[in-house]
């Protein structure tokens, strides 16, 4: 087997794009295949370096590797010229310089007929297209369907220029490559018959061909921005992790017959077909990812998650902080909300501050809180925190929240951070204390201006 994915690099790999490379990736893999990389860079103005690279950079980033070098379509010119050329001689093809208008007025003359032109020596190229007959296309997740000739205009392979138009391109491409099943988006399907009908004219049998459902929103639309991330590199920036976006993307479409969620890459390189891929659209919905990669973040070792944390911040000395706030995160991109305080100091956000530590014996509590975590002595440890605050409770009566929240406050800026004693024992005595008292003073003070 010897599959390909052939992006046209004009940004950022959209979701999509990625779920069609991850189909070929698995089948390649899960068959001792080859998989095979292919850039549709003709477009000049937008096929750059630059989204060359985003393509390269997010396979990499999906740990997607590829087999033999890529191909550039770009390069291959004089090989789809020659192709024209011999269809063109052995009277598979002709010139017409006939255009939209004139294939218009033959429609109205014709009826639903097929364009069918005469050579004229010069113009465009296009492919004879038989008059009797169907093409027939067997897929193997959408199954088989009949066009028939007599309706299909007379195909343009090649430009009046004699560049190549994309239909030839890809066909002579992937017969070079040796490809031996085509798995692409469904938005592909109608150009197929068109592809079949060139490759019939060469003399070469068709792929395998596998179509695989469009990815909607939850809103039944086509993915895009308003959904969320539309591409990997975005993905990525919002800290999901590769092997978490693998596994939801596989799903996307395909399901064991177990129905089972969670697979590890291995198992979805073994059990991958696609037999099992639905002809539905499937939805990409960004929640039940974060879902999905919260898990995946959870059973990471610590090492492991401080190393991702460190590169995705660029911080270094995390691993305490990942240690206390690994139940608390979806994403790593998660983390440093959560825990940067414990870098660069309280938040300022003085609605938390307002709402918490101006609620009525508030500041009292913190005060008492403060006294009670001052007697305990070092090192600080969970263990011997939790009955100092408890006492505190004890004494006022007051619920833990209301205890707990006013510390949290002082400590984090907000009232979001890891739990309460694992974030003291971290911070430790002194820098906990240093930052209650500043908390404590700038109520005072702002007691004293009102």
């Amino acid at each position: 087997m010897r599959v390909r994915f052939a992006p046209s690099p004009t940004g950022a790999l959209h979701i999509g794009g990625a779920r069609t490379a991850l189909y070929n990736w698995l089948l390649a893999r899960g068959d001792d295949g080859a998989f095979l990389l292919r850039i549709e860079d003709t477009d000049r103005e937008r096929s750059t370096p630059e989204n060359v690279e985003q393509i390269f950079d997010a396979l990499r980033w999906l740990e997607l590797d590829w087999d033999e070098e890529p191909v550039f379509q770009s390069e291959r010119g004089e090989r789809h010229a020659e192709v024209v050329q011999r269809l063109l001689d052995a009277g598979h093809a002709y010139r017409s310089t006939a255009g939209p208008d004139e294939v218009r007025a033959w429609h109205e003359q014709h009826g639903n007929r097929g364009f069918r032109g005469e050579d004229e020596g010069e113009g465009a190229v296009r492919l004879r297209v038989p008059d009797e007959g169907t093409t027939v296309v067997r897929d193997v997740i959408r199954g088989e369907s009949a066009f028939e000739n007599a309706l299909q205009d007379d195909l343009v392979v090649a430009r009046a220029d004699g560049t190549p138009v994309y239909h030839l391109a890809v066909v002579v491409d992937d017969l070079d490559m040796g490809v031996t099943h085509v798995v692409r988006g469904a938005d592909h399907y109608s150009n197929t018959p068109k592809q079949m009908l060139i490759l019939q004219a060469m003399g070469e049998r068709p792929p395998v061909y596998a179509h695989v459902p469009l990815l909607h929103g939850p809103d039944g639309k086509k993915l895009s921005k308003r959904h969320g991330a539309a591409s990997v590199q975005e993905l990525r920036e919002r800290g999901y992790l590769p092997e978490a976006v693998r596994n939801y993307l596989a799903l996307l479409g395909w399901g064991n017959e177990a129905s089972q969620e969670f697979f590890t890459t291995e198992e979805l390189q073994r059990e991958f077909s696609l037999e099992r891929v639905s002809k539905a659209p499937a939805v990409f919905d960004e929640q039940k990812l974060r879902h999905m990669n919260g898990r995946y973040l959870r059973e990471l070792g610590l090492d492991d998650l401080t190393a991702r944390l460190e590169a995705l911040t660029g911080r270094a000395g995390l691993r305490g902080a990942a240690e206390i706030s690994q139940e608390k995160i979806s994403t790593l991109a998660d983390f440093w909300p959560l825990a940067g305080f414990f870098f660069d100091g309280p938040a300022d956000d003085p609605a938390a501050r307002e709402k918490v530590l101006g609620a009525p014996e508030a500041a009292q509590r913190l005060a008492d809180a403060r006294d009670a975590l001052a007697a305990v002595e070092e090192p600080w440890t969970e263990e011997g925190l939790q009955p100092a605050l408890q006492s505190v409770i004890d004494g006022s009566g007051a619920k833990p929240r209301q205890v707990f929240q006013p510390i949290r406050v002082a400590l984090a800026g907000g009232t979001v951070s890891p739990g309460i004693f694992e974030t003291l024992r971290l911070l430790g005595r002194d820098e906990s204390l240093q930052r209650i008292d500043a908390a404590l003073n700038r109520l005072s003070t702002s007691a004293d201006t009102r």
